[in-house]
């Protein structure tokens, strides 16, 4: 399962400009390397990748990015209000279109943060579309739908 996640999100973080440089994106990306180590080291002996193994990969995929994605939209609030440096907007964004939008959806309700800027009102629900869009093809793609 290890393996399986480094193989699966490595690439997510060479190739995607606002991850590179996104604290968060690493925050998530640590926790979801410790994760997958000790369901590994404790769960699944077997070093073979199950539909089980990949089921919890995605339980612990979404618990982790929209803790990131949380605590992201918390600094941010808190960076605006000491007037210090701020989080990238991309940055924000591209946390919501790995399946973060959730915790950024609380996130703005809970912190009132990111609530009046249309423009990126727009866009966290473009991200939403896109990855709904996204989920749909591959479950198309897998032949779990149909239609």
């Amino acid at each position: 399962m290890l393996m399986t996640f480094l193989a699966i999100m490595t690439p997510f973080l060479i190739f995607i400009r606002p991850l590179q440089r996104n604290i968060f994106f690493v925050l998530y990306y640590a926790t979801m390397i410790l994760a997958a180590y000790v369901t590994e080291t404790y769960y699944f002996r077997a070093v073979d990748f199950s539909h089980k193994a990949f089921l919890i990969f995605i339980v612990y995929h979404l618990i982790c990015i929209n803790m990131a994605t949380f605590l992201a939209y918390g600094a941010d609030k808190r960076a605006a209000i000491n007037g210090s440096w701020r989080i990238p907007e991309a940055h924000l964004h591209a946390l919501e279109f790995l399946g973060g939008w959730p915790g950024a959806y609380f996130a703005q309700k809970i912190f009132r943060h990111k609530t009046k800027k249309k423009s990126f009102r727009i866009m966290f629900w473009l991200m939403l579309v896109l990855q709904l869009a996204a989920v749909y093809i591959i479950l198309k793609y897998l032949g779990f739908i149909s239609f």
